[in-house]
């Protein structure tokens, strides 16, 4: 099992890469983690996780929850394209996520933040998700 915050951000980006109406707005290779640019745009931006290991459960598992922000940037000084991608993301997350060698006990994408840039053309979101992972020790 990989660290916690780390196997959520591969199962949300599986799942966002792999959704129609994601990818229609955004391209797979900018759904990731690390930095942008402003010709890499719109892009997802996965960031900023914190993780809070809860200790054991029965059956020799152990449990974390984990914290993570998507960043959504996008050249659009009204701020349309952004929402839209915000709002197929938060739909793409509904169904329940697919992880490897873990197990997902809750998890939601609960807000989305629009945050005014010093430059007009870029928009920028940030949705916040939280889950309680579960694997074997």
């Amino acid at each position: 099992m990989i660290e916690p915050s780390l196997a959520l951000q591969t199962a949300i980006n599986t799942r966002l890469s792999s959704t129609p109406a994601v990818t229609a707005l955004v391209s797979a290779d900018q759904i990731r983690t690390g930095s942008m640019r402003r010709e890499q745009l719109p892009s997802v931006i996965m960031e900023g996780s914190q993780t809070e290991y809860l200790g054991y459960n029965s059956g020799r598992q152990y449990s974390a929850r984990v914290w993570l922000d998507l960043h959504i940037w996008a050249l659009d000084a009204g701020g349309d394209l952004a929402k839209a991608i915000g709002f197929a993301l938060h739909g793409a997350l509904l169904a329940p996520l697919v992880m490897v060698d873990c197990a997902i006990d809750f998890f939601e994408a609960k807000n989305v933040r629009w945050l005014r840039d010093p430059d007009p053309d870029f928009a920028h979101g940030v949705l916040n998700v939280e889950a309680v992972i579960r694997w074997s020790v």
